[in-house]
């Protein structure tokens, strides 16, 4: 993290629609309209949704896409999950590429059941939830319903920024609204959520900054901000969390 870097963000607020390239095409269309971004982060399986009845046929174009897009993203960090097949089994996978490569992967660890993801997807494990680096800045994941976990918070401690896709629905809309300004003000991080604007999705796309500050128009296909990492340092040395749970402890 750099003395007085900032970084341009945007973070997309997508339809996924029945055919498969179509959303592709969108995508790419957005990452290219947005170039300039150095981070750029999608909803989660935006190309292809939950599409149990075809998952063989969803995991081939997965991997098609991923072709496509590793030619185009270049200095900018793109993030999106699919539905990829690993050793007979699919999984919910997230990937950061950068500079033509896939630089991180991290599997769904927490899966949804109310939506019977378990049914179909083989969970990642949770210790592979942890903070990755890319050129001086510290990143995590948290993948939809991973945000609802206490534990996994305690996981991304330290990052920098903290990116979740999402497939989240309406119903639960101010959940995620809350948790993801909670998360960013607790970590004192930067929390950018991509999530689906499907009808029955809640959008809430959002860029939040660490004293809880956020950039959200549900409108909007793309929703762009600064990164600043002063602000970062600056709530970090504000309100120092492991001196003030020391000096919590002493009281007792």
């Amino acid at each position: 993290m750099s003395k007085g870097k900032k970084m341009e963000a945007v973070t997309l607020q997508l339809p996924t629609h029945q055919r498969y390239q179509e959303n592709l095409d969108a995508l790419i269309a957005l990452v290219e309209y947005h170039k300039e971004k150095a981070l750029i982060v999608a909803p989660e399986v935006c190309l292809t949704g939950f599409d149990y009845e075809r998952m063989d046929t969803v995991a081939k174009f997965s991997i098609l896409a991923l072709k496509s897009l590793k030619k185009m993203v270049d200095k900018q960090v793109l993030v999106l999950t699919l539905i990829l097949k690993e050793k007979e089994a699919f999984v919910n996978q997230a990937v950061v590429i950068h500079r033509h490569k896939i630089v991180y992967r991290q599997n769904k660890a927490k899966l949804f059941t109310l939506g019977e993801e378990q049914k179909y997807f083989r969970a990642g494990p949770v210790r592979a939830v942890k903070p990755f680096e890319i050129e001086g800045v510290k990143y995590a994941l948290l993948v939809c319903f991973e945000l609802r976990f206490k534990e996994l918070w305690k996981r991304v401690e330290g990052a920098d920024v903290v990116i979740i896709p999402a497939r989240w629905g309406l119903p639960r809309k101010g959940h995620l609204e809350a948790l993801s300004r909670a998360l960013a003000v607790m970590n004192q991080c930067y929390v950018i959520v991509s999530d689906s604007s499907d009808a029955d999705m809640a959008q809430s796309s959002a860029i939040i900054s660490p004293d809880g500050q956020v950039v959200q128009d549900d409108t909007a296909i793309s929703v762009s901000g600064t990164i600043d990492f002063d602000e970062i340092r600056k709530m970090r040395r504000y309100i120092m969390m492991q001196q003030g749970a020391t000096l919590a402890r002493n009281e007792e």
